[in-house]
């Protein structure tokens, strides 16, 4: 069980989820299942400009305020990598679970973050964050492979994702809006 909350742990912190995009933030969602990996394909829109939106993600330590996410700190940095330690946890019927991860973010100002898992409690996570613009509004488009460290059902793993992960991700929809302010500031 602890490794399959790894894998709605690990997708959680670096992605915003929803279905259908009925929402303000035109929040959508695609998890598609490769052999042992998942591939997972999402989109959100905030009223925020590119630097703003670049902000936010690269907010490493920042991150703490999220949900799900215990304890976030930066190892390392060295040009545009970033080596960043991260502790999550999750309930699930009221019984805790954490999950330790070492990620290594490269940063391409106002356009992309790349990331890939160096150590972890998943066997393989690696993916993207896009930033797209728009007229008056930033596009975070995610995309990742993830591979959970058990052999766990799909049926089990989109219940997780249709329940738990989902609110996550609204909540980092909404974070990265309510959070202009302290973003701006950064991009002057």
């Amino acid at each position: 069980m602890k490794q399959l909350i790894s894998f709605f742990l690990i997708t959680s912190f670096g992605i915003v989820f929803a279905q259908e995009g009925s929402n303000s933030y035109d929040l959508r969602v695609a998890v598609t299942r490769a052999g042992d990996r998942f591939q997972v394909n999402a989109s959100y829109e905030v009223p925020i400009t590119p630097c703003e939106a670049f902000a936010f993600i690269t907010d490493y330590e920042g991150a703490k305020n999220l949900p799900g996410i215990v304890d976030s700190k930066v190892l390392s940095r060295s040009g545009n990598k970033v080596k960043v330690a991260r502790i999550l946890e999750e309930r699930i019927l009221f019984i805790p679970f954490e999950m330790r991860s070492e990620l290594e973010y490269v940063e391409v100002p106002n356009k992309a973050l790349l990331f890939e898992q160096l150590s972890g409690d998943t066997k393989y996570y690696k993916g993207s964050w896009r930033l797209l613009p728009g007229k008056d509004f930033t596009t975070f488009k995610y995309d990742a492979q993830v591979e959970p460290s058990s052999f766990v059902p799909s049926a089990v793993i989109e219940f997780f994702i249709n329940n738990i992960v989902r609110r996550q991700f609204e909540s980092m929809a909404e974070m990265a809006s309510l959070k202009r302010p302290l973003s701006a500031k950064a991009c002057k």
